[in-house]
């Protein structure tokens, strides 16, 4: 009996810790939530062949500090700079733009991960509530440096 409850105890402790996870947002719903609610946006530029990228999303974006901050204080969204579909952000639709047979970039990656006129991923952009450019880096960062970037941006 008294070996069950402990495990009980053990498992509903662990519950609220192991199971945090980051809110992801569209643009679409950051830019509608910030209307009553300003926060900064958090912008990460990812594609689904990046090796860099998905460092990133196993390990910065599954910290649990990282999830806290970004929770509370910000707007994260995740944006495939391969996907096809349009997005409406600050008053104009980006669409997607072929590149060849099977390539091509979305005009909103374009935008928010262009550093010296190349698009490079990862890119973490985070946007002031006005839509101005607070911090970009492209290239990946650690969860400890992520975490000292969004205290101070905060």
């Amino acid at each position: 009996m008294k070996k069950r409850l402990f495990i009980l105890l053990i498992f509903f402790w662990a519950i609220p810790s192991g199971f945090a996870q980051l809110k992801t947002h569209t643009f679409e719903e950051a830019e509608q939530l910030a209307v009553k609610n300003p926060k900064p946006f958090v912008v990460f530029t990812h594609t689904s062949w990046c090796k860099y990228c998905k460092l990133m999303e196993n390990s910065t974006f599954k910290n649990p500090e990282i999830i806290s901050i970004l929770n509370d204080s910000f707007y994260f969204v995740a944006l495939d700079a391969e996907d096809k579909k349009d997005i409406t952000f600050n008053k104009h639709t980006f669409q997607y733009k072929p590149t060849g047979t099977n390539t091509g970039i979305h005009e909103l990656a374009t935008a928010l991960a262009t550093s010296n006129n190349q698009v490079t991923y990862p890119t973490l952009t985070i946007l002031d509530p006005d839509y101005s450019i607070l911090f970009q880096q492209a290239s990946y960062l650690k969860a400890l440096d992520l975490l000292e970037i969004l205290e101070k941006i905060k």
